[in-house]
């Protein structure tokens, strides 16, 4: 192939047509493109983000960015394949790829999901809940989210050059924050490809992305409090980077998840030829193997009952010793090689210090032998596995990370001295357990939660749908304390929050409910005559009340309502015991009231209010006794237009409403939200 030179993409042109840097298939040591030379003007490229870029996805909101999310997802979809004929050079088999390619455009889809599903159609999210401040009612404070207005600037590693773009990409896209992604050298020429395509989409409005071969010259050293830094790498190179006086001086967010010891603990319960013994090797090795061991997330040490070393380590061995190694087009192939020369030389100098203090298991460089042609120009590295008798004593098998295909075994006595080993990564990204006892997980994980950003807790029915140990999922956290970094990339919508900037706003109901966009009670309230369900979704107006008839609760109510629930709860029933509660009487079914709260504000006939299809924040706040008189209060609260038609066409959209159930004192007896799919209006209907 001609070797391509890999343009960065600043301030809305690509740059750079002299060739610079040599890139090499990883297999084969082939050059298949070179960086480019000079440096970028980034306050250009700052500027182009901070100004066109936001102003571009701002003029969308949540809504609208999680549906162009979801159509980035499908055209990268029908355009993969390009993408794993670049990860080829990278030394990945065409499994090894999928996790990255698929894995990347899965996570565009799950925050795009994410979106859809709990974000509103705006630019400011309300966290609530709202807190009176005064007593009477006319002064209170709450949280709101919004765009920070700045620039993200994505740093990321060699291993995973399409998902760690995109999983930074949705969660920042999604809070309309622009980006500048600067994947690491080595692999760049996969992250590029994938910038292209996006690019090429279509979808992206001028400016929310732009790309950086090379180095990063002095862009950090022009960032702004508004601006945001995320780093995937080393622990060493993200503490220089978090030192970064610029960053300091103006609190410049800076979210880094880094390497780490990470641990799998066979627990004490397990036995050989037990289902989760064989599960436990599995993924050891498959850490082992997959990437050829270049993960965050990959298992360095191997926590194991003494009495069950050497079953495991046989175990491991066999297992090890049938992997297939070579060039990742072989369709053989299972384990390719390490990303370039430069990771070979640094996985062989950190495995010569931890084999300076262990004993050396499995080697497989004594039956090394790479399919493919060139390979012996390849970046291959033979899986090993060390054992450390007294890992206790022995610093440097929880200090020294070999990113490479390398783990040591260490054997315990105590499941609480397993912890402890674990605990001496000084904080790892994730830890597995194999165990068979609930309470061995659980009093396992208590402990490990504390160094570990994830625990997977393996047993043979997890495993049955298990994502496996060294997998991030995008509604999970991924990250882990102290040398992990203390970041938090994934984790559903606080991975969003983390792009938005918060703010606490005080004021009167009326105020609050102006800027949050929702009712707020206390606030001015629309009394029309037009009952609210009568509305379609775009002529109701949030505030829009209407206050009910009452309804005066019987003990026909009560006996009628147990004998069609089955519902004979003592407390409706037992007159004596009711009389010896604290409440002194018979009371009424919560689950009436809400009925009969709806049967208050339900407008029977059809109409534009389509499903109910749940309750939020539901309370009962005093008891309802024979003899009280009920009534509603129904008002929009919020109203979400997500942009969903039905299988007829029409538009729907989804409208949550405050309930008051209050009795003849103006007592509060019930709160809560009700949500509704309701119809837009038809084009050209009266």
């Amino acid at each position: 192939m001609n070797a391509p030179i890999l343009q960065s993409y600043l301030a809305g042109q690509w740059f750079g047509t002299e060739a610079a840097q040599p890139l090499v298939d990883a297999a084969s040591g082939a050059v298949i493109a070179h960086t480019h030379a000079g440096q970028g003007d980034f306050e250009a490229a700052l500027h182009h983000a901070r100004h066109g870029g936001v102003r571009g996805l701002l003029e969308l909101d949540f809504q609208q960015r999680a549906a162009l999310l979801k159509a980035l997802a499908r055209h990268l979809s029908e355009h993969k394949e390009t993408l794993y004929e670049w990860s080829l050079y990278t030394g990945a088999t065409r499994n090894d790829g999928w996790i990255d390619i698929e894995g990347g455009i899965g996570t565009l889809f799950a925050y795009a999901s994410m979106g859809a599903q709990e974000l509103p159609a705006g630019n400011l999210v309300h966290e609530g809940p709202v807190v009176p401040l005064g007593k009477q009612g006319h002064f209170a404070g709450s949280h709101i989210l919004v765009p920070r207005e700045g620039v993200a600037v994505h740093i990321d590693a060699f291993n995973f050059p399409v998902w760690g773009l995109l999983e930074k990409f949705a969660p920042s896209f999604l809070a309309g924050m622009p980006c500048i992604a600067k994947p690491a050298t080595a692999t760049s020429y996969l992250t590029w490809a994938l910038v292209r395509l996006m690019l090429d989409s279509g979808l992206l409005p001028e400016g929310c992305l732009q790309l950086v071969i090379g180095s990063t010259g002095d862009l950090l050293d022009r960032l702004q409090g508004q601006d945001a830094v995320t780093f995937t790498g080393s622990a060493a190179t993200a503490a220089k980077l978090r030192a970064n006086p610029r960053l300091l001086e103006r609190g410049v967010p800076f979210n880094a998840e880094a390497d780490s010891l990470n641990s799998a603990i066979l627990a004490p319960d397990v036995e050989p030829g037990d289902p989760e013994f064989e599960l436990f090797a599995r993924e050891v090795v498959r850490e082992m193997r997959v990437k050829a061991g270049q993960k965050c997330t990959a298992i360095r040490r191997i926590l194991v009952p003494r009495r069950h070393l050497d079953a495991l380590a046989a175990n491991l061995g066999a297992k090890l010793g049938a992997l297939r190694i070579g060039d990742p087009r072989l369709p053989e192939v299972q384990m390719g090689p390490l990303a370039s020369k430069d990771q070979q030389r640094d996985v062989g100098e950190a495995l010569a210090r931890l084999r300076a203090c262990c004993d050396t298991v499995f080697d497989g460089s004594a039956q090394a032998s790479w399919a493919g042609v060139g390979a012996e120009r390849g970046a291959f590295f033979a899986p090993t596995l060390l054992a450390c008798a007294r890992p206790a004593e022995v610093a440097a098998v929880h200090d020294v990370e070999v990113f490479g295909p390398v783990s040591t075994l260490m054997p315990y006595d105590e499941l609480d001295e397993a912890l402890a080993l674990a605990a001496r990564g000084q904080g790892s990204l994730v830890a597995t357990l194999a165990t068979r006892d609930p309470q061995v997980a659980a009093h396992a994980v208590r402990r490990a939660a504390v160094h570990h950003g994830r625990i997977l807790v393996l047993d043979e029915q997890a495993a049955k749908e298990s994502t496996g140990h060294g997998s991030p999922l995008p509604s999970l956290k991924h990250g882990g304390p102290g040398r992990a970094g203390g970041g938090e990339e994934l984790g559903g919508m606080r991975a969003v929050s983390h792009y938005l900037q918060r703010a606490a706003v005080q004021g009167s109901p009326t105020m609050l409910a102006a800027v949050v966009g929702e009712y707020v009670r206390g606030a001015r309230r629309i009394e029309t005559e037009v009952h609210p369900f009568r509305r379609h979704f775009e002529e109701l107006r949030v505030g829009e009340s209407l206050l009910t008839h009452r309804r005066t609760v019987t003990e026909a109510d009560i006996v009628n309502f147990g004998c069609l629930s089955g519902d004979f709860f003592y407390m409706h029933f037992d007159d004596i015991a009711a009389r010896q509660s604290p409440f002194g009487q018979r009371i009424a079914h919560g689950y009436f009231v809400l009925s009969a709260a709806a049967g208050l504000f339900v407008s029977p006939a059809p109409g534009p209010v389509l499903a109910n299809y749940g309750l939020d924040t539901l309370r009962f706040i005093k008891p309802v006794r024979i003899g009280d008189t009920i009534q509603a209060r129904l008002t929009c609260k919020r109203k979400i237009d997500r942009r969903k038609t039905d299988a007829q066409g029409r538009g729907q959209g989804v409208v949550a409403w405050d309930v008051e159930v209050r009795n003849q004192d103006d007592e509060l007896v019930a709160s809560y939200d009700i949500l509704t799919l309701v119809a837009k209006r038809v084009e050209g209907a009266s």
